[in-house]
């Protein structure tokens, strides 16, 4: 790990202030420190270099890590802990999708370290980047290319891709906010704002070293996710190479509200394991909608999802796979007792 200077701050106002106007991602000399169980891995690799690490856990987490529920919805704080929010009892009850989420991430050791802002900003676990030996990685070293085009992409993405870059998003609680259409709060030099949570990724494109929409310095300080009639009959189901402490190579998110007869009053799907950002299928939400939810709806769903799957050597298995872990866990949401 290479020398660098440690901040610690006590509000966001001097956090902000800290990271003064630099850039952000992988570049930027400076970086915010909550949990730390991406950046200092990071660092260690080599793969980040920050000069400054400012951190921000002495933030007031009366107000950051706050986990607030009423009849409008649910408001998580950025600074709340994994391990936390997953075993609160009226998100099990009432958000059992994010519990899941949760739930099913990394170890007990570390949700919790891990706070929710940081979680959804984790990167990319693809070796090309996360090893310096190799010199092309577009997310590390702009214009350099993309080892995993002709190498080993096991594990790459088959959604969302571009020919700089097909690293896979790897989190769990991205794939729960974006299908609940979350809003996610940010604190910047310019005061607060707020954006979907689906417009805080950015696909890789021609410029995959350009993850999020954060502006630098911005904080995120919360996520909001409305109340609304599928919360309930919700779930996250996680396909991976072994049952515990793996990242998924399929996952599918899903929120259901259904009338009489299993018909489809509105559905949201998103995918996990497969894509380069958090993804939300929205045609198999459109082929569902007002249609009985069966097997056969739920297949000609998962075909739509994967209509532009743009797969690789290694991970063409993830098509098949995807749609049959859509098709799963469509159907065991149809199934749920509320």
């Amino acid at each position: 790990m290479r020398p660098f200077t440690y901040e610690r701050v006590d509000s966001a106002t001097a956090a902000i202030a800290a990271f003064g106007a630099g850039a952000v991602g992988a570049a930027s000399e400076r970086q915010y420190l909550a949990g730390g169980t991406t950046l200092i891995d990071l660092m260690k690799l080599d793969v980040m270099r920050p000069q400054t690490v400012i951190d921000i856990n002495a933030l007031d987490r009366t107000a950051l890590g706050r986990v607030e529920t009423n009849d409008q919805g649910l408001r998580l704080g950025a600074l709340a802990h994994m391990s936390e929010v997953a075993d609160h009892p009226v998100i099990k009850r009432d958000y059992p999708m994010i519990a899941q989420s949760l739930e099913l991430a990394a170890s007990p050791q570390i949700r919790n370290m891990a706070t929710l802002g940081g979680n959804v900003l984790q990167r990319t676990r693809c070796p090309y980047f996360r090893d310096v030996s190799y010199a092309e990685c577009n997310k590390r070293i702009p214009g350099s290319g993309c080892a995993a085009l002709d190498g080993f992409n096991r594990s790459h993405a088959v959604l969302g891709v571009s020919d700089a870059c097909i690293a896979t998003y790897p989190g769990d609680f991205g794939q729960a906010l974006i299908a609940l259409d979350a809003m996610v709060e940010l604190r910047g030099r310019n005061g607060d704002r707020k954006l979907p949570f689906g417009a805080l990724h950015r696909p890789p494109g021609g410029s995959p070293e350009i993850e999020t929409a954060l502006l630098p310095g911005e904080i995120i300080t919360g996520f909001a996710i409305a109340a609304a009639p599928w919360l309930r009959r919700s779930l996250y189901l996680k396909i991976r190479d072994r049952q515990s402490y793996e990242f998924a190579l399929a996952s599918a998110a899903i929120a259901l509200d259904m009338g009489e007869n299993q018909i489809v009053q509105e559905v949201r799907i998103a995918l996990g394991g497969v894509a380069s950002v958090p993804w939300r299928a929205r045609s198999a939400e459109r082929a569902l909608q007002g249609r009985r939810l069966n097997e056969q709806a739920a297949r000609a769903a998962a075909d739509t999802a994967f209509a532009d799957a743009n797969p690789h050597e290694h991970n063409l298995f993830k098509v098949g796979l995807g749609k049959r872990t859509l098709v799963r866990a469509l159907l065991q949401a149809a199934t749920m007792e509320l």
